[in-house]
């Protein structure tokens, strides 16, 4: 089958995890993505954690590889003005020009939107940033825990009750966040492109996709700026919408929000006899007792393990779910019947799991190509398409302009 995005070329100036999460996801779709590096290389190679002793895959980077699968690497040192005009002539044959630089480098290096659609009139310029490229913080670095995360008022909000700390983020979820955003922005911008003929400039930030993914509670606090309420599980509206620990340790999760579920919630729990309780008859009651009512659960969910439970709330007909552990989501028979884990076979070190993106197609191929790139390893071969000979990429290598791997 054909891909979504056959026959697009992307030229992709950018480091860490955010903007190359959205190049991978472009890639799988089917684009030639060309990832350009300075010569010390995109920062986050050889950062990722390092699989355990026992693990199948071993001394292989699959944190940078999650990020980079399915390009090409060529290193630039565009500090050189032969290495500009190597990326110049790069977008003059390419759909899409996409970066993380903010806008001051963007100029310096005549990568700015105007300097490429002198280049190419047809071109997607994309922009990846902390917090936008304008306004009064548009100068600052923003990384996921800065922007996404403590300046949008997510951390905040995640607080357990008033008094809790700041919870802890895992790695790159809000990068992967915002990769999806400007994967969207680049897609409908090639669409305009394509049908206008004209240059498109799109951009995104960790800042404001951060608020997006709050808009529920903005929708209502843009207007009446009142601090959320960050309710303790003991102190939050109904007992079957809330989430409790089993007798093994493992969590679950219910959502019911509303009343017509609490008589099957009881049932299921052994706890029939709060349905002749007059306090816990109504909504507000319930909502007056919670303290008593969630040690009351706690204690009922304690007589049996989270997957001895879990034939037992389907009965039921509740709606819940497992608090999974990271480690327990691959083998989850859900995640392989949706092949979330997709495979890649590499020379070096064989067949290993990637994570594969949360969109499918029924009639396209979408996947995982291969492996990242290594530094400057299609350096040479990209330079040849570009029409220079090898005396001359010899010369650049010497110059320092070029890298090979």
């Amino acid at each position: 089958m054909a891909s979504p995005l056959d026959n697009i070329t992307v030229i992709e100036i950018d480091n860490w995890m955010a903007a190359p999460s959205a190049g991978a996801i472009l890639a799988d779709m089917g684009a030639r993505v060309i990832k350009i590096e300075p010569p010390a290389g995109d920062p986050m190679r050889d950062m990722g954690r390092t699989p355990k002793v026992d693990a199948p895959v071993r001394e292989f980077d699959l944190q940078f590889d999650v990020d980079n699968r399915g390009k090409e690497s060529l290193v630039v040192d565009l500090t050189q003005k032969g290495g500009i005009e190597i990326v110049h002539r790069l977008c003059q044959q390419a759909d899409i020009f996409m970066c993380n630089l903010l806008l001051e480098r963007q100029q310096r290096y005549r990568l700015d939107p105007a300097s490429l659609f002198d280049i190419n009139k047809k071109l997607v310029h994309a922009t990846l940033t902390g917090y936008g490229t304008t306004g009064p913080d548009a100068w600052r670095p923003g990384y996921d825990v800065t922007a996404f995360f403590g300046r949008s008022g997510l951390y905040d909000a995640m607080r357990e009750g008033d008094d809790g700390c700041v919870p802890q983020a895992r790695p790159a979820q809000g990068d992967h966040t915002t990769g999806l955003a400007l994967v969207a922005g680049i897609l409908a911008a090639l669409r305009q492109a394509e049908s206008s003929g004209e240059g498109q400039t799109i951009e995104t930030s960790l800042y404001e996709t951060a608020v997006w993914t709050q808009a529920s509670d903005y929708a209502t606090t843009a207007n009446d700026l009142a601090p959320v309420r960050r309710r303790a599980r003991h102190n939050l509206l109904t007992p079957t919408a809330n989430r409790y620990p089993c007798g093994d340790g493992k969590w679950i999760v219910f959502n019911m929000p509303g009343p017509e579920q609490w008589p099957a919630f009881c049932e299921a729990l052994g706890l029939g006899h709060w349905l002749k309780v007059d306090k816990y008859a109504t909504g507000k009651g319930r909502y007056d007792h919670m303290p008593e009512l969630t040690d009351g659960v706690d204690q009922a969910l304690s007589e049996r393990s989270r997957d001895e439970w879990a034939p037992i709330f389907d009965a039921a007909g509740l709606i819940w779910g497992p608090v999974l552990g990271l480690h327990e989501v691959p083998a989850d028979p859900q995640a392989e019947a949706i092949n979330l884990f997709p495979r890649i076979s590499n020379e070096e070190i064989g067949e290993y799991k990637t994570v594969g993106i949360p969109i499918r197609f029924g009639q396209a191929e979408v996947g995982p190509r291969h492996s990242a790139p290594k530094l400057g390893q299609d350096s040479n071969a990209i330079l040849q398409e570009l029409g220079l000979d090898q005396d001359t990429i010899n010369t650049l290598i010497d110059q320092g302009v070029v890298t090979r791997s």
